[in-house]
């Protein structure tokens, strides 16, 4: 079985984006989530980009030690030996260079030639082995980018001495086949010199579609964030791409390091430490991920959970499913909710309820328990309710 390396950029690529900014000792605390979580790289900060993301590379390389650490560095000697520095207390350091690669971002951002870009590239990963053996490169905006020029720097890179090859879709562009055909074109250039990562953002809302298809083309290491925050539209969600990966295995025949019961308290942790947390209906780690409203849903999800839910709760850290009863709930959610604050209606009973249940919830969000509790009595009276 294929192993799928996870490569963390929450605490860089995630925090750098608005609303994300966070401290030192809140990445620490979020590296200690991570680190549970079983992430195989922790890229821990940009460190020439300012004081903050320095102290914090070092000293999530002092919290942890064992842990692969990356920092991530322009394709140039200042960067480059930043990161170095910053990462001089790790044991298993790596450095992480890029330039872009594409000709709209070598006319118009770098302008420089392609040969100026190649030459570059080379120099930065050849200066960053004489720190590290473990050294990544990333060809950013990869997706953009001549493939026949992509091949010629990353077999440059390779031979320069890094370890792991990135192709980004920096700005979201690609589709998934497009994607998988030119992550396998490259996979099939480098053979087994170096690992073919992805870095896939969400503009089009096809990061974790385009990073499946990439590892089915042959790259075997995702970049990726939790709860999918990251520049512009985010990063490939870490929660979706592990839990596709456990959950539809018969497809996906690969398998990650990643404790997915942690995955929650992940997500938690980080929504305290941002400004912005998950949308209710974000997979895995939404509110309303495993929450169920409609009176169809509800009833086979109350004779069995996996009518509607492909995953439990459970398997990555939710506490628990939510009923929600409200205007689209059935009777069987609410005679269970009645069960469970205490009381027993018989079918008359149950109708008489659900009747004013559902003219009360269409003019609401839904109905707290008080409320239910409150209905109940009024249409059965006190001493005609039976309490368990």
């Amino acid at each position: 079985m294929s192993r799928i390396y996870i490569f963390d950029t929450t605490l860089r690529d995630g925090e750098q984006s608005p609303g994300c900014s966070m401290t030192t000792s809140e990445k620490l605390e979020m590296a200690d989530a991570l680190v549970a979580l079983g992430v195989d790289v922790l890229e821990a900060g940009f460190p020439i980009a300012s004081e903050g993301d320095f102290e914090a590379v070092d000293a999530v390389s002092r919290r942890f030690p064992w842990v692969q650490v990356c920092a991530l560095a322009r394709a140039c000697t200042l960067d480059v030996e930043r990161a170095a520095k910053s990462l001089e207390k790790a044991k298993r350091p790596r450095i992480h260079t890029f330039i872009a690669t594409s000709d709209i971002h070598l006319q118009y951002k770098l302008r420089k030639s392609r040969q100026q870009v190649l030459d570059d590239a080379v120099a930065a990963v050849s200066l960053a082995r004489n720190y590290t053996d473990d050294v990544e490169f990333s060809a950013e905006d990869a997706t953009r980018t001549d493939p026949a020029y992509l091949e010629q720097v990353s077999l440059a890179v390779v031979d320069a001495g890094a370890r792991t090859v990135n192709l980004p879709d920096t700005v979201g562009f690609s589709v998934p086949d497009e994607y998988g055909e030119l992550i396998a074109r490259i996979v099939k250039v480098l053979g087994d010199r170096a690992i073919v990562s992805v870095h896939c953002h969400d503009d089009l809302g096809l990061a974790v579609a385009n990073s499946l298809a990439a590892i089915r083309a042959g790259a075997k290491q995702i970049e990726c964030t939790i709860n999918g925050i990251g520049e512009r539209a985010g990063n490939a969600a870490l929660e979706e791409v592990v839990m596709a990966i456990k959950t539809r295995h018969d497809r996906l025949p690969f398998e990650t390091g990643i404790h997915a019961e942690k995955i929650f308290p992940a997500s938690q942790l980080l929504t305290r430490f941002i400004t912005f947390g998950p949308q209710p209906n974000k997979a895995i780690v939404g509110e309303n991920a495993f929450a169920h409203e409609a009176g169809i849903h509800q009833d086979g999800y109350l004779k069995n959970p996996a009518t509607y839910e492909i995953m439990s709760p459970a398997s990555v850290g939710v506490p628990e499913s939510r009923i929600v009863l409200g205007k689209h709930s059935g009777r069987h959610a609410l005679k269970k909710r009645a069960e469970d604050l205490g009381y027993q209606l018989s079918p008359a009973d149950l109708e008489e309820v659900y009747t004013r249940f559902t003219q009360m919830a269409d003019n609401k969000k839904g109905l707290r328990n008080e409320e239910i509790a409150v209905l109940v009595e009024e249409v059965v009276g006190r001493g005609a309710v039976t309490a368990k």
